[in-house]
């Protein structure tokens, strides 16, 4: 009998996927419990839907990191030996000891502290962006930060890794400061000299008119729907709701994704919903075999924002996707004018401006505002920036880096999301996921010759099985870097990127 075979057969791995079964179940519990906070909760219910939150949180900490489950991890490990290292149970195996030893790091106590406070905070901060008054988050927000620093200090004892690198291992396993700095610091040198020749080129080039709206709300989502159900979105098994920042959530077998309108500007909305939809179809394609185990869960957050960029930027904003997109947002609004023609659109999608809100931004600046909040929430872990002083510091940044400076904080630092809701560690998925993306979709495009014709075609099927098999279905088999090799033929690579932007941005292809 195989080592795999053994594995799989063995009581203490059966009890271990067991109990990973219920704790993805509790999750998916949690999932459809913060869609719906985003989206539906009346605002009198925050302080309930917290205690919730904090309580299921809480149970999915203690069946973690049970007494039996470092006796069954121990008892499994010894079954494996070199041979049987390939598995899917032995990487399953091995993602459940990553799971653990992140757990049991962090007391219960912390774990339902912090979920409650960044529920609380995350609710404040919606009402603090809306009456753009920073001042009155900064006592939820303060609570939220000591104790991302205390989980942030117990992760980094356990795991041996230095404050900041803990809170990244959680996004992106394997992502540490030392590789980070360098490339932050490449992009943060290069990037504004490619802005500025960018925008030099564009002035060459006919400014692009964006179509006059309004544009009715239920007719966006109606086209919305239909493009994204033609990539293979499945209203069978997902819903498209509206949020206050759009998001993927929801739970394994029912993912729920959100956008938010503007009548003045159907594309905005649509770039959201095209966005969310790629980690959409990440999450439905994940190995279904596998679906309650942390093998079959994605492969952190770099890969899972490679497939939104994916779709967003390399696919949604090509010629080949307007050409069979532009006669359906024709049809939707009823468009006619020399604004509604595919080399419009193109100039108006591939735009390259010194903007405010990084969900908006184009793809040469968005590396640019990830680059200031890396800074930023690091200085704010350290202490070396008081939270009062964050908004001089954004516009400071902005400046510096963007060329432009908020009018007002609801536009600068109290744009995302994230902060509020504890995800300090999170932004630099973005940029490496927007890497990921541009490597990825040229080995597509190596691999498929034919490729761009068939989405000029609305043949989008072909794109999205190349990606089922190479990335969805591989869960977390292979560490990030690892499967890029497999499907790329190299790691992760600067350079691809840069060359996608040079070509595509100052018409070098």
């Amino acid at each position: 009998m195989s080592n795999a075979g053994t594995l799989a057969e063995s009581p203490a791995y059966a009890a271990l996927t067991d109990r990973f079964r219920r704790i993805a179940l509790v999750g998916d519990a949690l999932g459809i419990l913060g869609w719906d906070q985003a989206t539906l909760m009346p605002e009198g219910s925050a302080g309930g839907r917290a205690e919730q939150i904090a309580a299921l949180s809480v149970l999915c900490h203690e069946l973690l990191v049970a007494g039996d489950v470092r006796d069954n991890l121990d008892a499994a490990g010894e079954m494996l030996d070199e041979a049987g290292e390939e598995s899917w149970e032995a990487a399953n195996l091995r993602e459940m000891s990553r799971a653990y030893l992140n757990a049991a790091a962090v007391p219960g106590d912390l774990v339902e502290s912090a979920a409650r406070a960044s529920a609380v905070c995350e609710v404040q901060w919606r009402q603090a962006r809306a009456d753009n008054d920073f001042a009155s988050l900064v006592p939820a927000l303060e609570e939220v930060i000591g104790l991302v620093k205390q989980i942030g200090l117990a992760r980094s004892e356990a795991l041996s890794l230095s404050f900041y690198d803990a809170l990244l291992d959680e996004y992106e396993a394997g992502t540490t400061v030392a590789k980070l700095d360098p490339l932050f610091g490449q992009l943060a040198t290069d990037l504004p000299n490619l802005v500025n020749e960018v925008i030099e080129h564009q002035a060459t080039r006919p400014e692009p008119a964006l179509p006059p709206g309004p544009f009715p709300i239920a007719r966006q989502r109606e086209l919305a729907a239909e493009l994204i159900q033609i990539l293979g979105f499945s209203f069978d098994s997902g819903r498209l709701d509206i949020s206050h920042h759009p998001f993927c959530g929801g739970a394994a077998g029912d993912v729920r994704i959100t956008t938010r309108y503007s009548e003045e500007n159907f594309t905005e909305s649509l770039m959201g919903v095209l966005h969310e939809t790629g980690h959409a179809l990440y999450e439905a394609g994940l190995p279904e075999a596998w679906r309650y185990q942390p093998v079959g869960q994605a492969l952190g957050m770099a890969i899972h924002e490679s497939q939104s960029l994916l779709v967003k930027m390399q696919v949604s904003r090509s010629r080949p996707f307007l050409q069979f997109a532009l006669p359906r947002m024709q049809a939707a609004f009823g468009g006619e004018g020399p604004a509604w023609n595919v080399e419009n659109f193109y100039r108006l999608y591939t735009r390259v401006e010194r903007g405010l809100i990084r969900v908006d931004a184009d793809e040469v600046t968005y590396p640019l505002h990830v680059v200031l909040r890396y800074r930023l929430e690091r200085a704010l872990l350290s202490g070396d920036l008081p939270l009062g002083d964050l908004p001089g510091a954004w516009n400071d940044g902005m400046r510096d880096l963007l060329g432009v400076v908020p009018p007002d904080d609801a536009s600068g630092c109290l744009q995302d999301v994230h902060w509020p809701s504890g995800a300090f560690g999170y932004f630099p998925t973005y940029t490496l996921g927007a890497m990921a993306a541009a490597q990825l979709y040229a080995a597509a495009r190596a691999a498929m010759p034919g490729l761009e014709e068939d989405i000029a075609a609305g043949r989008l099927s072909g794109l999205v099985s190349w990606l089922r098999e190479k990335v969805h279905q591989r869960g977390a088999y292979r560490p990030a870097e690892d499967l890029l090799i497999e499907v790329t033929g190299q790691p992760l690579d600067f350079r691809i990127f840069l060359d996608h932007l040079q070509t595509r941005y100052l018409d070098r292809g």
